[in-house]
């Protein structure tokens, strides 16, 4: 990795193995396991997304319920920093292939990252930028106090209460008779608008104890938490209701995916294999923004997979045969491969062989103190 304070002094793009757009569980793994297999990694990530929306954490092993998505974001931040990643606060504007004969390819890196702040290098992107639920008009609770977006998630909370699923489309319909596990008070709610569902889902789901309520919301009330307590509609009647679920659809985050000509699917997520490569050789990408459940656990096995992938792909060793045979074996001095930066983070770690060793922590501690004093 290019030092970035030599990289700004020299104007010189900093250069990494690999640059993850976007700071979700998905991409923060990916990151996570990209520098702990030794590649200089960076993360850049814009802030916001599903998982910091959260006033909970749910279905996550060793994970407290009351730990909020920002507190869990900032622990993974944390350990990604104690271990050699390069966080940045920023958005990335766009990547390209570094074209043969441009001069950034001196430097033998593959692609060029854009930012808000200044352009990077890397010879892998991870894309996990997500995407967006389209949020159905106010008036609406706060999102965890009545206005849930993941089913799988927060079904629990709604056992023996009363929900209601926004929308008209087929999801609507099917998530109305899904909360039925749960509760035997599900209601529909249309907000006036016409019904999308095929005729044979609207005779399945008049089979089962669940009201569609055409009429728009007129007005919400809560209780002295915030949580949402009954919604008045258009036709003068008000029902009861602890929360429930929009189910509007998603608006995916693929400018970058679509830079790149990464190959979509019909319903907007990137065609990704089982370690988030994409269609585009040295483009991955991971979480929300690919094909399967929206979980923190089914992203961080994600991260976890296409990270383990990138290290498959970078790894020096072993050279191959016929590399062996072009160039000779592998001489002393040229391992180990990861970089001195990562080497030096590595040995002074707390999680270190036996813990952290002396000299390089020393050494370090000297260093910063000498930075400071200047």
């Amino acid at each position: 990795m290019t030092d970035d304070t030599d990289a700004r002094a020299t104007d010189e793009p900093p250069e990494y193995d690999v640059i993850v757009a976007g700071g979700g569980p998905a991409g923060l793994t990916a990151a996570l396991y990209t520098t702990r297999l030794g590649h200089d990694t960076a993360v850049v990530n814009r802030g916001g997304g599903r998982a910091a929306m959260m006033l909970d954490t749910h279905n996550v092993i060793g994970v407290p319920e009351s730990v909020s998505g920002n507190e869990f974001l900032g622990t993974a931040v944390e350990q990604l920093e104690a271990y050699g990643t390069d966080y940045r606060r920023g958005l990335v504007t766009g990547i390209e292939p570094v074209a043969d004969d441009a001069p950034a390819a001196a430097s033998d890196r593959r692609f060029r990252v854009e930012t808000d702040d200044r352009p990077m290098l890397a010879d892998r992107v991870v894309l996990a930028t997500g995407f967006n639920d389209v949020r159905p008009d106010p008036p609406l609770p706060r999102t965890g106090q009545g206005l849930h977006w993941c089913l799988h998630c927060d079904a629990y909370m709604f056992v023996d209460e009363s929900v209601f699923v926004m929308g008209t489309g087929e999801a609507a319909a099917h998530v109305a008779m899904i909360m039925l596990n749960f509760t035997d008070e599900v209601d529909v709610l249309t907000r006036g608008d016409e019904i999308e569902w095929t005729d044979e889902t609207d005779e399945q789901l008049r089979a089962h104890p669940v009201d569609v309520i055409e009429s728009d919301i007129e007005a919400m009330e809560k209780d002295e938490n915030g949580w949402l307590k009954a919604f008045e509609f258009e036709d003068g009647e008000k029902r009861e209701y602890r929360g429930g679920f929009p189910m509007y659809g998603s608006d995916y985050n693929a400018d970058l995916a679509d830079q790149l000509g990464v190959e979509r699917n019909d319903d907007g997520t990137i065609e990704v294999d089982d370690h988030g490569r994409t269609s585009v050789d040295g483009v991955s990408a991971v979480g929300d923004i690919t094909p399967g459940h929206n979980q923190i656990p089914v992203a961080l096995g994600e991260g976890a997979k296409a990270g383990i992938g990138l290290h498959y792909d970078l790894r020096e060793f072993p050279r191959s045969p016929e590399e062996i045979d072009e160039a000779g074996p592998v001489g002393d001095e040229e391992v180990p491969a990861i970089s001195p930066d990562l080497m030096a983070t590595a040995v002074a770690h707390e999680g270190h062989a036996a813990g952290p060793r002396e000299d390089v922590a020393d050494e370090a501690e000297v260093e910063q103190s000498t930075a400071t004093d200047d």
